[in-house]
């Protein structure tokens, strides 16, 4: 069965913030304990997939089969790093987080701000950096989604900077074109009645070589490269009302392998 990736349950309705409980909902999210993950593939694969568990024990939620996993990740601090040494400014100038707090650039970049792929209000600010007027119309022209050079997809927020070395926006100018870093949701591959209290998934680490970078899943690298077991992460689960077996054994269903996940039905 094809590991899990990021998003891969479908999307059900959350609950309204205001109305969700305590690790029901990406707004409310509560801390579990990360034990470890364990790799699935054998020597000389091209993938690397891994065994990832959780323990609930102390974070007040419980799971159903088919439910979703909502992880709170940080970024690669070495790509934060490669952006503070563009702009050429100190790492622990400081700088809001998008939600009216104060904190340093660098934490901002780890914690609060999504680095891939580059939005469209970068290329937008870049071009009022620019005095020629070509440059400025290619840039416009790719916060419109148009692709003159063939590469507007491969583009994260530090290759975009990059890619116009002379344009080197403000600290505060930068986070204020980003998007706020979001939570990952994955397939829940454990059954509860098999390891009360735990949470198990498959993950799928992405990595992959573009250029003279490797670049790295947010989420998947987090988990396997940069959490120690012990590590409280923010997590959530989100409850899926259509994807679940039916109450009633006797039922006939037909069960579909779509190659999302692994799941405990």
């Amino acid at each position: 069965a094809a590991a899990s990736p990021a998003a891969a349950a479908p999307a059900p309705t959350e609950s309204k913030p205001a109305d969700a409980a305590p690790g029901r909902s990406r707004e409310k999210p509560v801390l579990a304990t990360f034990l470890g993950t364990r790799l699935l593939n054998g020597e000389g694969s091209e993938k690397e997939t891994r065994h990832v568990e959780f323990d609930l024990a102390d974070a007040g939620i419980d799971y159903h089969p088919g439910d979703s996993f909502g992880i709170v990740p940080t970024n690669d601090p070495d790509l934060a790093d490669a952006i503070v040494r563009h702009l050429g400014c100190d790492a622990d100038s400081q700088v809001g987080d998008g939600n009216g707090h104060s904190r340093t650039l660098r934490d901002a970049l780890i914690e609060d701000f999504a680095l891939s792929p580059a939005p469209d209000a970068l290329f937008e600010l870049l071009a009022t950096l620019s005095s020629d007027a070509a440059v400025r119309a290619k840039l416009d022209g790719m916060a419109q989604g148009e692709d003159a050079d063939g590469d507007l997809d491969s583009l994260d927020v530090l290759a975009a900077l990059e890619k116009f070395p002379g344009l080197v926006p403000a600290p505060r100018a930068l986070l204020g074109a980003l998007d706020l870093l979001q939570p990952r949701l994955y397939s829940i591959s454990s059954s509860p009645k098999a390891t009360p209290g735990k949470l198990h998934l498959t993950v799928d680490i992405v990595r992959w070589r573009f250029g003279e970078r490797v670049r790295k899943g947010v989420a998947s690298t987090f988990l396997a490269d940069r959490l120690q077991p012990g590590s409280r992460v923010p997590v959530y689960v989100q409850a899926s009302h259509s994807f679940g077996l039916p109450n009633d054994a006797a039922t006939p269903i037909i069960m579909v392998g779509p190659g999302t996940g692994v799941a405990p039905f």
